[in-house]
């Protein structure tokens, strides 16, 4: 019998003065089966990189034609198109093709870095993409974050970011491997 998908309810307050946005966002994300909790947290934390009026989590893992997170514009348009892990190349070919702009947030370390060795030289024709490496150990301490509910509050000043989680505390140095055109 397949598993169902965990619920978790989130308040995320980003403030983001790099941005100047500062917002609470109420999420209510599905954690697919097969889902880590580090997944789950990148997902999160990425979506407040990203925080904007109309960025929305669309199905994940369950569709391997949408992106991990997206913010479409009023007439549906792609405007950024948010992926987390090792996508290949044929998918970042593929998004690049469908939005303004693809942002890639790979995690995990060394597999991350080999990775990106593999497909660096592909993506040198995308100036729509953009991949920003999440280091293993920070990606790790914000797993251990994971619950069912949480009151996150996200930090973004001079592309260092804090994330607190009632008394624990994680700071995020994104590294950014390919910058957009």
């Amino acid at each position: 019998m397949a598993q169902n998908a965990t619920i978790h309810k989130i308040e995320l307050s980003v403030s983001d003065m790099d941005r100047h946005y500062y917002e609470t966002h109420k999420l209510t994300v599905a954690k697919h089966p097969s889902e880590t909790d580090e997944r789950l947290m990148v997902r999160i934390i990425t979506f407040a990189l990203n925080a904007h009026e109309h960025l929305e989590m669309t199905k994940g893992l369950s569709a391997e034609d949408e992106a991990d997170i997206w913010q479409k514009s009023l007439s549906g348009e792609i405007e950024l198109w948010v992926a987390l892990g090792l996508p290949s190349e044929k998918v970042l070919r593929q998004s690049c093709s469908k939005a303004a702009k693809v942002i890639v947030y790979p995690y995990g370390g060394r597999v991350a870095e080999v990775w990106w060795d593999k497909v660096r030289n592909g993506t040198t024709r995308f100036d729509n993409l953009q991949v920003v490496n999440l280091a293993e150990a920070d990606t790790d301490a914000l797993a251990r974050m994971a619950s069912r509910a949480m009151k996150i509050q996200v930090n973004i000043q001079d592309g260092e970011v804090m994330i607190s989680e009632g008394e624990n505390v994680v700071y995020v140095t994104p590294q950014t491997w390919k910058g957009a055109a």
